[in-house]
This record gives C-alpha cells, structure tokens and sequence, in this order.
C-alpha cells in the first residue's frame, strides 16, 4: 500500500467521512486518493479559511472532516482557526504540506516555513512533523487523539516524507 493510500485509509479507518482540499503539487497523490475513495465526500476548495469553514459544516452536520493544504496558507486561517475551530471545539485534522526546507526552489515558500509551526504553537494547535514515508505510521494515532481531544491537529508533511513515498 502506497503512503497516499495509507493517508486515506486512515482517514477512512477512523470515520472520515468529509475531506477539502486545495491543490498542492506535493499533496497531488494523496488527493487523487481521496478523490477515488468512494468512502469520501471530496470537496475541493480555493482557500484554507474556506475550506475550514465546510469542515465545521461538515462537523456540525455529523460528519467527521479532514481538510488538506498547503503550510503557506496558515497565516490566512489563524482567524478561522481561534473563532470557528477552537471556540466551537472541532476537532479538524489537517494534513499540511510543508513548503521551504532545505531544497526549496521558490524563494517565498521559505518566509512561511520560518512561521508555521510558531504559529501553530502560538495557537496551541499540536504539530506532528512527517519526514519519512515511515512517519505515517503516526497519523491513525494522532486521528483518534485529534478526535477525543475535539482540537485541531496539524500533520506537517515536508518534501523529504513525500520524495520518499
């Protein structure tokens, strides 16, 4: 089984039952997978803080949600994020590409990476890092703790974890 099938078994493994997604090249395969998965409601979006926003439909119409992006979107939903997702206590697994390490070849994908996780911290969200194929064997754990805990999680996936899957 593929890394992006895994994700997605996962997902669905732990009752996912709703995804958005924004399009991301190193996210393409995963969402390929969840647009496959006939266990899945796929819902592309254009942006972060609009696809949190479906996501909270979702939850609040019974549906467990998931939402996969891009770490260079983060600033934009820190507003969703605190006033939607935390304050209502929606427990929101997003599964983030993490754009601006080391072999970045866009200039500007490296301002956001200095920000991310400083962010996610600020927010008291918890941030789990995938740097190897392997490390996905996290993700069912941190599904059904993002779950109990009713608080948002963030899996970030660098270059390194998808180059390798």
């Amino acid at each position: 089984m593929s890394v992006n099938e895994r994700i997605v078994a996962d997902f669905v493994e732990n009752g996912i039952e709703f995804v958005t997604t924004v399009p991301c090249k190193q996210l393409a395969g995963v969402i390929e997978q969840v647009d496959a998965s006939d266990r899945i409601h796929h819902v592309p979006c254009n942006k972060e803080d609009e696809g949190m926003g479906l996501c909270a439909g979702a939850f609040m119409g019974g549906q467990r949600a998931a939402i996969i992006m891009q770490n260079t979107a983060i600033g934009v939903t820190i507003n969703t994020l605190a006033t939607l997702i935390q304050y209502y206590h929606i427990p929101l697994p997003m599964l983030i590409s993490y754009r601006g390490e080391l072999g970045e070849k866009v200039a500007c994908q490296v301002e956001m990476a200095l920000h991310t996780k400083a962010l996610l911290d600020r927010l008291l969200i918890p941030t789990y890092h995938f740097h190897r194929p392997g490390d996905a064997d996290e993700l069912d754990a941190i599904l059904k703790h993002c779950f109990m805990s009713k608080k948002p999680a963030a899996i970030l996936t660098d270059a390194s974890f998808w180059q390798g899957a």
